[in-house]
């Protein structure tokens, strides 16, 4: 396999993709959404690490508080390049089948920083939370599926990242595991997106419009936000 292509998520199937796609004109569905940031527990928070991940979870999820301390009320551009930098290097990316023992398992933000390993969704997931404790919109902040090409081959893989939408219909910056650099959109010519969710909705392709609630028909997703409420994030 090549270099590049080990930060990279399993292929997603033409059949997976149109599923998931074809199911958003179904509307809305169960209806989950997180609590306000007021909910947002660290004592709980430190508990449930230092059960799971002992001491050495614990030092990393204080890292990640002073991160967070650190950067509130700072400008948006240094806090998405901080954010990013700190989850790329707490994390290490390993195949979830290694980490989890599963195909394709979402971790939440303290299961990612506790093992200090993930793919790209728990990345992603990792840097969406952490922007939103720092008081960024939900609504600015998309995790995208896309394809991405692997070198100069027409090789691609299933991959996902994290896009930053200053409007709701600009340009996104794109937050990535396999690029240090945080870059627009338009100059990831090597990633093609197939669809974007957050919280509030799932969007196909590039389009601004939100097409349903991606909690309803993304199971990964739902069953992330059951457990980040139950470590104490929301």
């Amino acid at each position: 396999m090549p270099a590049s292509s080990r930060y990279l998520c399993q292929p997603l199937t033409r059949r997976q993709f149109l599923a998931t796609v074809g199911a958003v004109a179904l509307g809305a569905g169960l209806g989950i959404h997180p609590s306000p940031a007021a909910a947002f527990n660290p004592q709980r928070l430190r508990q449930s690490m230092q059960q799971q991940y002992g001491q050495s979870g614990l030092a990393v999820l204080e890292e990640w508080f002073a991160m967070l301390e650190r950067l509130r009320g700072q400008d948006i551009q240094t806090q998405l390049r901080d954010v990013n930098d700190f989850v790329n290097r707490r994390i290490r990316w390993v195949d979830d089948i290694h980490v989890w023992g599963q195909e394709d398992f979402w971790a939440t933000p303290l299961e990612s920083l506790g093992k200090g390993q993930g793919d790209c969704e728990d990345y992603s997931i990792a840097k969406y939370v952490s922007l939103k404790q720092l008081g960024v919109p939900g609504e600015r902040l998309r995790m995208i599926y896309v394809r991405a090409r692997i070198g100069r081959s027409q090789i691609s893989q299933a991959h996902m990242v994290l896009g930053y939408y200053a409007t709701p219909s600009g340009e996104p910056l794109i937050l990535d595991n396999i690029a240090p650099s945080i870059s627009p959109a338009s100059q990831r010519t090597d990633l093609d997106p197939l669809f974007s969710f957050n919280s509030e909705g799932l969007w196909a392709g590039g389009g601004t419009e939100s097409r349903a609630d991606p909690l309803a028909r993304l199971s990964r997703w739902r069953n992330v936000i059951e457990r980040m409420q139950s470590q104490g994030f929301i």
